[in-house]
């Protein structure tokens, strides 16, 4: 099996991770892309968005798509899982001849950090979504994507016209009830 694998937080799910998603499936020769919400990140210190929301939420967007599963064994793990546990987990449960391991741009200034890097890189093929201009080396491959939208983004500024129409009008209530609470806790300081 051909497999793709894309995991993230998704706090919220925007078009961005939208667009990697279809342009993984139609892009890739794949037999199926497995879409993995984190717990929370091992770079993270907490999360917005529950990780029961964040699952529904993906499952609402891609779970319909054909060849897509959205896996939960990240939240079920109730702790930050590094991306490494997961490659395995995924090994232990498919005969898989390739492994396409999707990243955002971002993630390549820390990437040789990341737990167990060097048995990761043995096993996956990295494919890196552009993202913020940021150079690509040209023996990565590439996912041309033309979106520089981030969940951070989003929820301190609820851009509105980056999240998917499939679960927008929840995503944008839920984040401006998470800054209404912050703002009055911080007045409520004064």
């Amino acid at each position: 099996m051909k497999l793709g694998f894309f995991g993230g937080s998704f706090d919220p799910p925007h078009l961005g991770h939208d667009s990697i998603v279809k342009m993984a499936i139609d892009s890739l020769d794949i037999d199926k892309l497995i879409i993995m919400p984190t717990y929370i990140s091992p770079f993270k210190a907490d999360f917005s968005a529950p990780p029961e929301l964040r699952l529904r939420w993906t499952k609402e967007i891609w779970g319909d798509l054909p060849n897509v599963e959205i896996s939960r064994f990240e939240i079920d793990q109730n702790r930050p899982v590094p991306t490494i546990e997961s490659v395995l987990h995924l090994y232990d449960i498919y005969d898989i001849k390739k492994f396409y391991l999707l990243i955002g741009a971002d993630h390549l200034a820390t990437l040789d950090k990341w737990h167990n890097f060097e048995l990761l890189s043995s096993l996956v093929h990295f494919i890196v979504a552009k993202r913020d201009h940021i150079k690509i080396p040209k023996k990565l491959q590439k996912l041309d994507i033309h979106i520089d939208i981030s969940s951070s983004k989003i929820r301190s500024d609820l851009v509105q016209d980056q999240i998917p129409a499939k679960i927008k009008e929840e995503v944008i209530k839920f984040y401006q009830g998470l800054k209404c609470k912050k703002e009055s806790t911080e007045s409520s300081k004064f």
